[in-house]
């Protein structure tokens, strides 16, 4: 690495003299007057400086190594060793940061719903979608990002479809590259014969859009249906109609919501889905190509699938547009997919 160039270029960048710019309106006496969103600027503002902050944290720790480096070239007798294990160090900060630069998309930093539906095999995609969404949800436990199960539907001893809200930093940009097929090969625990099956499931991705992206849905664009939440027990169970559906007519877009108590509470939810995917409905419509915010649902069968996780004959997780790849299955079902995440987005930047 160049690092006088790194570090030139990172301090001509003018992420600074934005951070300078909204920290001097935050501090300005009519900040306050209600005109402005003062949450929105303040969350822009933290977004930068997460930004800024540790990049400049590398470039200070670049140059006290080149310090060091100086003297130890001026006397070759010191150890070093110290200086080995500082690079290491900092080659350790350096690798997450590379693939935030990466997190650039216009939504990246967005909060995010994803849906996952069952596919071809029967009882076995079925069970396959229950556990993609405790892939999900353990991903979410253990990245400290807070999960929401917004909509489940059970069928028969797994899920047809379930749709859950993930709120964290970027998390729109780390999980896009999820969506799309994902194919199952295992010895099928509903097989009395002890066959190797294959099943599918998809899981779709849009990020949850800001309230200042306007969206015009009238009254006659859509049905609102209510009815009683399903499901085994808990939180999914109601005594009143407090679920909603909601069914765009010209688009065919349908999400529900069944997750709060309150039809008020669900109804805004739905919505609020229903927004974010009428706005990449019509980005696929304007651009006329494939789109980088969500990936559209393909047939969920064989030959469509971009990841396969194979139990049987041996074991393997393999991502077919990147061709990374590991051989613990278990630790991948149990949510350790950030190898997957990063190899996507610097899959996705190199095409």
């Amino acid at each position: 690495m160049n690092l006088k160039k790194f570090g030139g270029v990172f301090e001509d960048s003018k992420i600074k003299e934005e951070i300078d710019t909204l920290e001097k309106e935050c501090a300005s006496p009519t900040f306050w007057d209600g005109n402005k969103d003062t949450q929105s600027i303040f969350n822009k503002l933290t977004i930068l400086k997460e930004q800024y902050e540790p990049w400049l944290d590398i470039i200070n720790q670049i140059n006290d190594i080149k310090e060091f480096i100086q003297l130890y070239e001026d006397d070759t007798d010191d150890d070093p060793s110290d200086i080995v294990e500082q690079i290491k160090v900092l080659a350790k900060t350096f690798e997450p940061l590379k693939i935030s630069t990466l997190l650039n998309g216009k939504f990246d930093n967005n909060d995010l719903f994803l849906t996952i539906h069952s596919g071809a095999g029967g009882d076995d995609a079925s069970d396959w979608a229950n556990m993609l969404l405790r892939m999900y949800l353990r991903w979410c436990e253990k990245n400290n990002y807070k999960s929401s199960i917004l909509d489940i539907q059970e069928d028969g001893l797994g899920l047809k479809s379930a749709t859950i809200q993930i709120s964290g930093p970027h998390a729109f940009g780390y999980l896009k590259g999820e969506a799309g097929v994902h194919r199952l090969v295992r010895i099928s625990p509903f097989d009395s014969q002890k066959r190797r099956h294959t099943s599918f499931a998809s899981v779709y991705a849009s990020p949850v859009m800001d309230d200042n992206i306007e969206i015009e849905i009238k009254p006659e664009d859509y049905r609102l249906d209510t009815y009683r939440a399903g499901g085994a027990g808990g939180q999914h169970v109601n005594k009143t109609d407090s679920a909603v559906r909601i069914t765009h007519y010209a688009t065919g877009i349908v999400v529900q919501c069944q997750n709060e108590r309150s039809q008020h509470m669900n109804k805004d939810i739905a919505f609020k889905m229903l927004r974010s995917k009428l706005y990449e409905y019509y980005e696929v419509q304007r651009e006329k190509e494939h789109q980088s915010n969500a990936i559209a649902k393909k047939e969920i069968t064989w030959g469509s699938q971009i990841r396969s996780y194979v139990f049987q004959p041996y074991t393997m997780v393999k991502d077919h547009r990147t061709n990374f790849q590991v051989g613990n299955v278990n630790s991948v079902m149990d949510g350790d997919i950030d190898g997957f995440l990063q190899s996507y987005l610097q899959w996705l930047q190199e095409e």
